[in-house]
């Protein structure tokens, strides 16, 4: 059917009003500022409170009672997640292996305690009781002499990166079999591992120090270890992270209190398994 075959009468448009019609035009245009305005001050109000109540909230935690060298609620929430870590975590449980094609020398990170330069020939191994009286000292060749294990395993860093090292070494446990006459196992529950000059410390539990995965290392990627990777021995510890594999192991202390690790004192958790 065309136009022209429409019967019905004629339509015609409504006259053109400018005039705003209530509530169609002008209404909504005053809602919507004023809904605006409300907003701006309720945001303005919560963000100004937050703000408010953060500034009080830092300033509170810099004058509350600090506890190795951090606010108890800070310390007190780091010790919540090493509980959790530690609940979590079996100590018989091993870290993944991998085939030696796998493995790649790391990127050197971390020097503290690495200078002075390594005077291999004068370099001993110092172990030290819980009243810490050096109990004996050894030689790499001492070192050595106990039995051999290769481990290949992925060195995790807490800044994200990872990657699998061929480690060669000489088992924690068996260490401490070898020196029971001086350090019997049931006398320690820790153990702290230092480099000479002391400048830096980790501290490991005794489930830690004594599980079957943790080594003193003296060669990575089958050669011996190089002054920037921990010559001429240095901690490995596939369960926790790279901060705890100490190099250039000085001193080795055996302790009934928990002792301080380094990146403990600066904001990690004490643990730092994984």
């Amino acid at each position: 059917m065309t136009p022209e075959d429409h019967k019905g009468p004629p339509v015609e448009a409504p006259p053109y009003d400018p005039a705003p019609k209530p509530g169609l035009v002008g209404e909504p245009a005053e809602l919507a500022e004023e809904e605006f305005r409300r907003r701006t001050r309720r945001s303005f109000l919560v963000g100004g409170s937050a703000a408010l109540a953060g500034a009080l909230g830092w300033r509170w935690l810099r004058h509350t009672e600090q506890e190795a060298r951090l606010a108890w609620p800070v310390r007190d929430g780091l010790e919540a997640n090493e509980g959790l870590w530690r609940t979590l975590h079996r100590p018989s449980a091993r870290a993944a292996t991998f085939p030696v094609s796998r493995a790649r020398i790391p990127r050197v990170n971390g020097r503290v305690g690495l200078d002075p330069p390594l005077d291999a020939a004068a370099w001993r191994l110092s172990v030290e009781g819980p009243d810490r009286q050096v109990v004996g000292t050894y030689t790499l060749d001492g070192v050595k002499a106990l039995p051999r294990h290769e481990l290949v395993t992925e060195l995790k860093c807490v800044e994200g990166w990872s990657e699998v090292v061929h480690w060669t070494g000489a088992r924690f446990s068996d260490f401490v079999a070898a020196i029971a006459e001086t350090i019997p196992a049931r006398l320690f529950r820790y153990v702290s591992l230092r480099t000479p000059d002391e400048a830096y410390f980790v501290a490991l539990t005794r489930a830690q120090a004594m599980h079957a995965q943790t080594l003193l290392c003296y060669e990575m990627q089958g050669a011996p270890l190089t002054p920037p990777h921990g010559a001429p021995l240095r901690l490995v510890i596939p369960g926790a992270y790279g901060v705890k594999h100490l190099k250039r192991i000085g001193t080795i202390r055996f302790a009934m209190d928990r002792p301080n690790d380094y990146w403990a004192l600066r904001g990690y958790d004490w643990y730092l398994g994984h």
